[in-house]
C-alpha cells in the first residue's frame, strides 16, 4: 500500500495541495511542506486515538459515514468555486478530536519548520482534514476495514508500516509538542538532520523538501 506522502507526490496529492494552496491563499510550496508535515502527524494522532476500543468504533463510524471518500470524487468542485464553510467548519471538529490540546503546539511547530504563522497552518489543515478523512475512507473501503486490529493496520500501512524509529518519534514528538520552543528545536534537528546524520525516510524527505 501506498504511504500517505505517496499520495502527496500523486496527481491526486498535486491537485490537494493546488487546490488547499489556492483556497488559502498560501504559497504553494508551503502549503506542499505544510501537508508534508502535518499529514503523517495527523495520521500518527488517529492511530494513537484507534488504539483504544471507544476510539476505533468511532474512527471507522466516521469513515463509513460521512468521511466514506465521497468528497474525493469532486474536489476539482470543491476547490473550484472555494471551499465551503461547511467543510472548514467539519475540519476544525476533525482537528480537535484528534489533536486535542495539541493542536495549538502542533500548529506552532508546523509553522515555524515551513516559514508561515500557526494561523496560516490551522486555515490549511481545516481544509487538509476532511480530505485526508476521505482518502482514509476510500481506503478503509477498499480494504474491507471492519475492525480495531484492520484499522490500525491501515493507519500504520499508510504511515509507512515499519518505518524507523527516528520517524515514529519525529511524530511522537511534535504530536507532544507545547511550543516552549525546545520541542521545536528538537524537532527542527529531526527534521533538518545533522551534517553526520544519514537522511533516510521522513526526515531526509522533508529535509529534502525544505532544500537543506
Amino acid at each position: 500500500m501506498a504511504g500517505i506522502l505517496d499520495l502527496l507526490n500523486s496527481d491526486l496529492g498535486k491537485t490537494i495541495i493546488s487546490g488547499v494552496s489556492g483556497s488559502t491563499g498560501t504559497d504553494q510550496n508551503k502549503t506542499s511542506s505544510v501537508l508534508t508535515m502535518a499529514l503523517p502527524v495527523l495520521m500518527k494522532a488517529m492511530e494513537r486515538n484507534a488504539a483504544t476500543p471507544e476510539g476505533a468504533q468511532g474512527l471507522m463510524g466516521a469513515l463509513s459515514g460521512k468521511h466514506d471518500g465521497s468528497i474525493l470524487d469532486n474536489l476539482s468542485g470543491l476547490f473550484g468555486g472555494g471551499v465551503d464553510e461547511d467543510v472548514k467548519t467539519d475540519g476544525s471538529k476533525i482537528l480537535n478530536h484528534v489533536l486535542g490540546s495539541r493542536q495549538q503546539g502542533v500548529e506552532q511547530v508546523i509553522g515555524q519548520k515551513s516559514g508561515l504563522d500557526s494561523g496560516s497552518v490551522a486555515n490549511i489543515l481545516k481544509v487538509a482534514a476532511p480530505i485526508l478523512m476521505g482518502v482514509l475512507g476510500k481506503q478503509s473501503r477498499q480494504n474491507n476495514v471492519s475492525s480495531q486490529s484492520d484499522l490500525s493496520g491501515l493507519l500504520g500501512g499508510l504511515l509507512g508500516g515499519s518505518s524507523t524509529q527516528n520517524e515514529q518519534s519525529f511524530l511522537e514528538k511534535i504530536l507532544d509538542a507545547d511550543g516552549d520552543g525546545s520541542v521545536i528545536d528538537d524537532v527542527a534537528g529531526m527534521v533538518l538532520g545533522g551534517g553526520s546524520k544519514k537522511k533516510s525516510g521522513l526526515g531526509g524527505l522533508l529535509g529534502g523538501l525544505f532544500g537543506k
